[in-house]
């Protein structure tokens, strides 16, 4: 009888969250509404001023998921615009060639819209803009983000871009949260920056994360509440909590908790965690994280761990590897899965080549081909990942992976000065893409063929140009919707030396 009465209070807690929040968001409603008698002196005026209103047409949407318009030839970028669609506006920030704002009131909506999106706060959280568009839409859309880039480069015109390949879950995939913590602690905020501000959007059941990460987010709203932690306020330097990250393991059903604070404070977070651990069985690592910096960057450099165990372990298809609280892991499982697959089918290795995987992670694409080539060598500049990567193989009880930490670029000219053959080369580099030295050193040892993996189709385009002038034709390239209802994706594009 008493778990039934306090399953009862829970779910009433819940349910007076989610009430307040749309109390919040109907005064926020209302504040819009007021702005609307400035739309005609906006017009009038013909300039536009922060709090202005007006209506425009939505003609297209940029690579952050911006819907585009202009007023008076002034370039506009509307959070919550889609492409055909016609709606009021805000204005939010003017800069000298760009104006900000969102929307406030669809007056047409685009046929691209869907009928039931899977949010009912998606038009005031904006953190999925792709989220109220129809999934075939969403899935075409990205393909021409990629066409686009490719079209800038004449060596590009005949590569074969595949549609996309897509994950059977579009919502629930997310197994890695990391969101701020903000307010009070009798009324926390845990969340997302909301678009174009520094205000906290606080998250309650969010459709795209898996939903153990949704319980564990909330049971530490709750903790956070009963036990009164201090929360940092970045304004004041005062307080302790500043971020949660939450990771989950789908193979083991098992979730970690890193508390992300200002300084050690063992007290606060040892009850902290001990509460969660209480509530939540399925949480099995618990993590402090001391980052004591000003800027924006999450997590700092030193862990302490509430728990015995420090790390959890993901299966992606034949592959165990062990997550710790830095590691880089996509995801979307289902997506990386997708990617480790289709990174095999092109790679068509016959059990005798050599192969290098550069920028490796914690060695998810290396120990997948490791089964079919004689050699694969992984190089990684960050050397937590390395560190994991080796415990990896050793997990898989693969031995024919070697791993290397340093730079990529001076990595590949010591392969070059020793006169390695190499015949396959793997490059899954950050957003920002590779360096020039680091695609002429992999010329340079000539493997047969080239995969990139890519998260960034403009500088996946701008790599691919550039082998191109070191005589590597790309041939197709095969795109991922890697984060459904987002502006992300990957692609995998194959080379051959010509």
């Amino acid at each position: 009888m008493t778990l039934s009465v306090n399953s009862c209070l829970e779910k009433k807690a819940l349910q007076m969250k989610i009430e307040n929040s749309g109390v919040k968001r109907k005064k926020a409603k209302s504040r819009d509404a007021s702005h609307l008698e400035k739309k005609a002196a906006a017009a009038e005026s013909g300039r536009l001023k922060i709090r202005s209103a007006l209506d425009v047409d939505i003609t297209g949407m940029d690579d952050e998921g911006y819907g585009i318009a202009a007023f008076n030839s002034q370039p506009l970028r509307i959070a919550g615009g889609m492409p055909g669609d016609r709606v009021t506006v805000i204005i939010d920030h003017v800069a000298r060639r760009i104006v900000f704002g969102h929307v406030i009131k669809i007056l047409t909506p685009s046929t691209r819209r869907s009928g039931r999106p899977p949010c009912r706060v998606s038009g005031h959280c904006l953190g999925c803009p792709l989220i109220r568009m129809k999934y075939r839409e969403q899935l075409e859309l990205k393909r021409e983000m990629v066409r686009k880039e490719l079209l800038k480069y004449s060596s590009l015109a005949d590569v074969h871009l595949h549609p996309l390949l897509h994950p059977e879950r579009k919502t629930h995939y997310r197994n890695t949260a990391r969101l701020v913590i903000a307010g009070k602690h009798s009324d926390p905020y845990i969340g997302i920056y909301r678009r174009s501000s520094h205000d906290v959007f606080d998250l309650v059941d969010c459709p795209l994360h898996h939903p153990l990460v949704n319980r564990v987010i909330e049971t530490v709203r709750k903790g956070i509440k009963k036990l009164k932690v201090p929360i940092y306020n970045p304004r004041s330097g005062m307080g302790l909590l500043r971020y949660l990250v939450v990771r989950i393991s789908e193979a083991e059903g098992s979730a970690m908790a890193v508390f992300v604070t200002s300084r050690r404070s063992y007290n606060e977070i040892h009850h902290l965690g001990g509460f969660l651990m209480d509530e939540l069985p399925e949480i099995s690592v618990i993590v402090q994280n001391v980052n004591s910096s000003d800027g924006n960057v999450i997590m700092g450099n030193v862990d302490h761990f509430r728990t015995a165990k420090h790390h959890l372990t993901e299966r992606i298809g034949e592959i165990s590897l062990m997550i710790s609280p830095r590691s880089f892991f996509q995801v979307n499982r289902e997506g990386a899965t997708l990617i480790y697959t289709k990174v095999s089918e092109m790679a068509k290795l016959t059990g005798v080549e050599t192969v290098i995987d550069l920028y490796c992670g914690i060695g998810g694409i290396a120990l997948t081909l490791a089964g079919a080539a004689a050699k694969v060598i992984g190089m990684e500049v960050v050397d937590s990942a390395v560190e994991d990567a080796i415990r990896n193989a050793a997990l898989n009880r693969i031995g024919n992976c070697a791993f290397e930490a340093g730079d990529v670029s001076e990595l590949l000219e010591e392969l070059v000065e020793s006169g390695a053959r190499i015949d396959l080369a793997v490059l899954n580099p950050p957003r920002k893409g590779c360096d020039e030295a680091v695609l002429k050193h992999l010329a340079t040892l000539s493997p047969g063929r080239i995969i990139y993996v890519s998260c960034s189709p403009a500088t996946l385009a701008g790599d691919l140009s550039r082998l191109s002038c070191l005589g590597y034709l790309c041939r197709e390239i095969q795109p991922v919707d890697m984060f459904p209802q987002t502006m992300h994706l990957e692609s995998i594009a194959l080379l051959e030396r010509g």
